[in-house]
């Protein structure tokens, strides 16, 4: 008899990431009806949105309603496949599709904030992710907004909010991300790998939700890097500590740690080398 281990190992996938990381900005956001939450296409400008972009969104809409729709069917017919339920791109309405507008303009301007700016969001307040507005069209053919980032309320009666939280599945995401990059070969050897670990879920916290799908649609590699990076400035730091101990170590009269004598001795080996090749030459 086979059992179900509820400690079988879990794998992520970047498909799953995005479903947290799009869940948790809705945590932070408005919307006029909770259908309008999901997007169809981003853009950078409202001025984008044209015949081309229109049928974009709507190939996008049909393929993302197909995939739920083989889901569905693949519970009473495991052996359905996405040809058999794909739907027509062409049968979806243009007042269906929805379109994620990257844009400051509901973000209140906080002058001065920066000294030297570098981009329109450094003349807004700062939020925690690249702000948005979700645009779709009416029946009368005209383009209305019914959603906003880090509002709350109506979307043309709300205001401004920073109030939310992610999702208790993205963050459980960040511990598994953290835990299987500390056991790497090249990390899980230090005696202060616990505090990577947390240095790393403090940036993590801080910055997952910055990640921009318009840009990327690959989260893992933009974690992996974060990650990356904090471990390496915690290794930076402990690595300076310790040569001030070895240094005054030695300035007392006693032995360094270990790692400084490996390393002057393979100073030494190397100058030793260096010198007997400089006489073989003359020779």
């Amino acid at each position: 008899m086979t059992t179900t281990n509820p400690q079988a190992k879990q794998y992520l996938t970047n498909k799953e990431l995005l479903k947290e990381i799009h869940l948790s900005k809705n945590r932070y956001s408005s919307y006029s009806q909770p259908e309008y939450a999901d997007y169809d296409l981003i853009l950078l400008d409202l001025k984008k949105i044209n015949i081309r972009t229109i049928a974009e969104a709507k190939r996008n809409k049909a393929l993302r309603l197909s995939q739920q729709l083989l889901v569905e069917t693949q519970k009473t017919n495991p052996k359905a496949r996405l040809g058999d339920v794909e739907i027509d791109y062409k049968k979806v309405a243009k007042t269906d599709v929805v379109f994620r507008i990257m844009t400051h303009d509901h973000i209140p301007l906080e002058p001065g904030r920066k000294k030297t700016p570098k981009n329109r969001g450094d003349h807004h307040t700062k939020v925690n992710f690249p702000p948005y507005q979700h645009w779709k069209f009416d029946e009368n053919d005209e383009l209305i907004c019914v959603g906003k980032s880090h509002w709350r309320g109506s979307v043309y009666d709300g205001e401004f909010s920073l109030e939310g939280q992610m999702t208790p599945k993205l963050a459980r995401s960040f511990m598994m991300l953290v835990e299987r990059y500390s056991m790497r070969f090249n990390w899980r050897g230090y005696t202060y790998v616990d505090e990577m670990r947390s240095q790393a879920l403090l940036q993590l916290s801080q910055i997952g939700l910055q990640f921009d799908e318009s840009k990327s649609q690959n989260p893992f590699a933009y974690y992996t890097a974060a990650i990356d990076n904090s471990f390496t400035r915690i290794l930076n730091i402990e690595k300076k500590n310790q040569m001030i101990r070895d240094d005054l170590l030695i300035e007392v009269g006693s032995n360094p740690s270990f790692t400084r004598q490996f390393e002057h001795e393979a100073q030494m080996r190397d100058e030793r080398e260096r010198i007997a090749n400089l006489k073989t030459e003359d020779f």
